[in-house]
């Protein structure tokens, strides 16, 4: 395994560690789309999240806006999730939210909406549940 897919599965397992615990659980033969696993920890999470110029407190916000203009509700309520980790709070992703309404419109803005109450309708304080890198 390369450096950069074991620096991207570590960084993996501080975003998503409740997903990261779950992997190889239960599985006994390939199924579809198996190579993606390796493929985003090698170019999103071990090239991309790993360089330097933004912490992931912003890499999140900006992985948000787009996930929202792209419509991507499963990814999108997992970033959600690791954008509070991260140290954005309530209100800033609503905020988001909000402001994207004017540039991609209302639709997009109200579903995000929706995957976000999903992803952090628990989360009711504004206090971020992790701390920046």
């Amino acid at each position: 395994m390369s450096e950069r897919i074991q620096a991207g599965l570590e960084v993996f397992a501080q975003l998503c560690p409740d997903i990261a615990a779950k992997i190889g659980e239960g599985k006994s033969e390939p199924r579809f789309g198996d190579e993606l696993g390796i493929l985003s920890a090698d170019n999103l999470f071990g090239a991309l999240w790993t360089r330097p110029g933004l912490d992931w407190r912003s890499r999140s916000l900006v992985t948000i806006g787009a996930l929202i203009a792209l419509r991507a509700h499963d990814q999108l309520r997992e970033h959600f999730q690791i954008g509070l980790r991260n140290g954005l709070t309530r209100a800033e992703l609503e905020e988001v939210t909000y402001h994207l309404s004017g540039y991609l419109g209302f639709p997009a803005a109200a579903n995000a909406s929706q995957v976000a109450a999903g992803a952090i309708g628990a989360h009711k304080t504004d206090e971020p549940i992790g701390a920046s890198k």
